[in-house]
């Protein structure tokens, strides 16, 4: 049998920067899979696009019978990451021949350290290569507890660890542990892409709440207090941030923490995957470690960011045992446990020292000086509003000033989502517009580059922003 799309397949041929609707025909999707005999046609796909196909056999005169291919509501509110779009795009115009700068995914430049590499090939010689416990291995769990204990202050036992398949995994399973349908989760905005999407997913609802470039994207613990009611389950701290490279100071989370303490149901997620990619004198708080915080908050980390470990997919969560143990059902009925080898590999990161050591120390560096070069670049284009990222490696740009200047052969201006299509087209680089981010305001730029490519990039950049025609004076 045979499944067959109608859509186009993309051809390399229409990929160059002078044609548009090449650039509109890559962000099209296209969907095939091929098993010999089926043909499927929409009944009626402009007034019922996701109801039923019409299936024929090529092989068979019968009639046609109507197949129901209606999605889950749940699924169909959930819209797909546009980090991955957009890195997708650009990976697809690369190898079409077009030489796209990428700053729009959130992966080091830089390769994993040959120690835990080492470790990894180590694995597979000495036969390290079947099931682990869904929880994962207990060496590695023991790492972990140690790692949370000396660097965090914050104790647990092995019980209370669950490694998955990376902190993307550790946080949706914590949100459907947690969540039931009706209560809510409460987001600080600029916000990760998948926050709404996973509390979607566990059928509860996401609010909020809009922070500002000029407090540096910093809850404000107020606004947060006007937001909270008895639905108020999960509130979601990330922290050093992404999108911002905001990194909250110890005083704000001991005021949230204080707000949080007068909510009997809130809990808090606190996600420090980025926690040592971090720029003194800014610190890195726990916020499990704040006074009665613990017993509230799941702790995710995870292994992608600061050991440039992103296709090893190994990430972990702490917290009380039965909130643990309830994300480990999860586990256990869907993925079951972690890579084997990226377990290995994962003891031997722990055990380079106190935050990576010297090596993740190197690249903390490189990425300081990546940050400090794009700051003052782009600090030389008039309107462009800068905030001061403490950590990660992302600038969240408002760009606002230029929303409603025109492109010649581009069109408008009219917002983060044709800036960044508009960069793409005319300089070349790929970033990822801040709508996806709950700021449309802004765009998102990933310094995870060498310096040279982000000078490439901004020279790019400076060109194409000085052919567009400002509707006012900045």
């Amino acid at each position: 049998m045979q499944l067959r799309c109608c859509s186009p397949t993309l051809s390399h041929r229409h990929f160059h920067l002078g044609n548009p609707a090449a650039l509109d025909h890559l962000r099209s999707i296209s969907l095939s899979s091929h098993s010999p005999g089926i043909f499927f046609k929409s009944s009626n796909m402009r007034e019922e696009p996701f109801a039923r196909l019409r299936v024929t056999r090529s092989d068979s005169t019968s009639n046609p019978v109507e197949l129901d291919i209606l999605l889950s509501p749940r699924v169909n509110s959930v819209k797909p990451s546009k980090t991955v779009a957009i890195t997708d795009q650009a990976t697809a115009l690369v190898q079409a021949g077009v030489p796209v700068i990428r700053l729009a995914a959130g992966e080091p430049d830089f390769d994993t350290p040959s120690v835990i590499a080492e470790a990894g090939i180590n694995a597979i010689h000495e036969g390290h290569t079947r099931y682990t416990p869904n929880a994962g291995t207990l060496e590695l769990r023991s790492a972990i507890c140690h790692k949370l204990k000396e660097e965090n202050g914050i104790s647990y036992s092995p019980d209370q660890i669950l490694v998955s398949n990376g902190a993307k995994q550790s946080i949706l399973q914590a949100v459907l542990a947690v969540c039931s349908p009706g209560d809510e989760v409460v987001i600080p905005a600029p916000y990760w892409v998948s926050y709404p999407e996973m509390a979607r997913l566990a059928d509860a609802t996401p609010v909020i709440v809009p922070t500002h470039i000029s407090q540096n994207f910093l809850l404000d613990p107020k606004h947060l207090e006007s937001k909270l009611n008895e639905q108020s389950r999960l509130l979601i701290l990330c922290s050093p941030s992404n999108p911002t490279g905001s990194v909250y100071p110890k005083e704000l989370l001991q005021e949230i923490a204080a707000i949080v303490a007068r909510h009997p149901r809130l809990l808090v997620l606190s996600d420090e995957i980025y926690e040592h990619i971090i720029y003194a004198p800014a610190k890195h708080t726990s916020f499990a470690s704040l006074p009665g915080m613990w017993e509230r908050t799941l702790t995710v980390n995870g292994f992608s960011k600061a050991f440039a470990m992103t296709g090893w997919r190994l990430g972990y969560l702490a917290g009380p045992k039965h909130f643990v143990a309830a994300c480990g059902k999860i586990q256990s009925q869907s993925t079951s446990g972690a890579s084997s080898i990226s377990q290995k590999a994962g003891v031997a990161a722990l055990g380079m020292g106190k935050a990576g050591g010297e090596v993740v120390a190197t690249m903390v560096k490189a990425f300081r000086e990546r940050r400090d070069f794009l700051i003052q670049s782009f600090s030389e284009l008039k309107g462009v509003k800068i905030s001061d990222p403490q950590g990660a490696f992302y600038l969240f740009l408002d760009f606002s000033s230029y929303y409603g200047s025109k492109a010649e052969g581009f069109g408008v201006i009219d917002g983060s989502e044709s800036l960044s299509r508009y960069l793409l087209e005319k300089a070349q680089v790929a970033l990822v517009p801040g709508d996806a981010f709950g700021d449309d305001n802004c765009i998102r730029i990933s310094y995870a580059e060498s310096l040279p490519i982000l000078r490439n990039a901004m020279d790019n950049i400076k060109n194409a922003i000085d052919q567009l025609k400002l509707p006012v004076s900045i």
